[in-house]
């Protein structure tokens, strides 16, 4: 514990401290770093490639055959378990994709999932 009365930058780093534990989790219950979750170990990006919503997620310490992938259009939600670790990410894509088109690669701890963007909704003109 820190004594903040002599320390003029006690509120800032409480503040950091607070940010990064909801970062990691640890404020939501989820597994903290060093627990059976991933912590601070796992990083997700999207991008959106022209027709193509691309997801990678590093998944240190998982074998291809404990991960599960759902998606409902507009929601990617990676499920993953090792011996020592369990990850759960939904992940909120860009833009509406084809759930149908997805196809995914695991390689050295990286998963990559790609999905065919849908064109936006077409305008509906009222008589």
């Amino acid at each position: 514990m820190r004594d903040n009365r002599d320390d003029p930058f006690g509120d800032i780093f409480e503040e950091i401290e607070r940010m990064m534990s909801e970062m990691t989790g640890a404020a939501t219950g989820a597994a903290a770093p060093g627990d059976a979750g991933f912590g601070d170990e796992t990083h997700v990006s999207v991008y959106e490639e022209g027709e193509t919503v691309r997801v990678v997620a590093d998944l240190p310490g998982i074998d291809k055959g404990g991960i599960d992938l759902q998606c409902d259009g507009s929601t990617l939600t990676i499920t993953a378990e090792g011996e020592h670790r369990r990850f759960d990410e939904r992940v909120r894509l860009p833009t509406r994709v084809d759930e149908h088109s997805a196809t995914a690669t695991f390689n050295n701890g990286v998963l990559e999932v790609r999905l065919d963007a849908l064109e936006p909704s077409a305008d509906i003109d009222v008589e």
